[in-house]
């Protein structure tokens, strides 16, 4: 099968404006994200609305597009650039262009979702490490079927373990936490991309519901790598912190 990646990057962050081109030891976030991801994949687009962002990557010598500003999310934005990029492709890759750090191997795991010939979208799932990370609505547990598809995605604990004291929990049960990078095989993306939001989504503030409830299939990749996210200007600090702890490996 042949991959692309998109990462899809905006400079009108709230919390954060600017931040693909915010500077992480001599490199620009944006240009650390697309270095990792050209790593493992054939071809690497940045899909962006800013001409700021669009020039810095022709500078260093990546690739980019330039997409609408009004997209409601990054899947939209993917979309769109699906229709200006060259080649054919089966699968794309949804790259966070806020992840500097995403691993080879992450990408690799992702992509080897697609060797099941029923995967249409895939994504990612690391095992949670304490109750106190389950419990926080801000990182979105998933349960899946045998064969490793979504069954649901929730900020809600679950499942909920009936007749266990909470400290017997984590042993009763392999909550898995949902590490947000996807990828789509092509005629997906475009499908998916057409629906309005849907009830679960709504409820959930999480856009994958959206997919489950119109009967997608969400094949779900098992990493060990946590993901580090830039949203804030402190956040640049912290992956400053971490770069210089992990120099070696990248």
């Amino acid at each position: 099968m042949r991959f692309i990646g998109i990462i899809p990057a905006r400079f009108a962050s709230t919390r954060f404006p600017g931040k693909p081109l915010a500077v992480l030891d001599g490199k620009s976030v944006i240009k650390r994200v697309y270095e990792q991801a050209t790593q493992v994949l054939q071809a690497v687009y940045v899909a962006t609305d800013d001409e700021r962002i669009y020039d810095h990557v022709l500078a260093f010598g990546g690739k980019a597009v330039m997409t609408s500003a009004t997209h409601r999310s990054g899947t939209d934005r993917i979309a769109e650039a699906m229709t200006k990029v060259e080649g054919e492709w089966d699968v794309v890759v949804n790259i966070q262009g806020d992840e500097p750090f995403i691993r080879r191997s992450q990408i690799e795991t992702l992509c080897r979702c697609f060797v099941d010939a029923d995967t249409q979208i895939a994504t990612l799932g690391k095992p949670f490490d304490t109750l106190e990370a389950v419990k926080n609505p801000n990182s979105p547990k998933i349960v899946t079927d045998n064969r490793g598809y979504a069954l649901y995605f929730s900020r809600s604990v679950i499942p909920y373990v009936r007749g266990k004291e909470e400290s017997e929990w984590m042993s009763s049960f392999p909550y898995l936490k949902h590490i947000g990078i996807y990828a789509y095989k092509t005629n997906v993306l475009k499908e998916i991309t057409t629906f309005k939001p849907s009830p679960l989504e709504i409820a959930e503030s999480l856009e994958q519901l959206r997919w489950l409830q119109n009967g997608y299939r969400i094949k779900v990749g098992i990493t060990d790598v946590e993901t580090i996210g830039i949203d804030t200007p402190e956040d640049l600090h912290r992956a400053e912190d971490f770069l210089k702890a992990h120099r070696d490996e990248f």
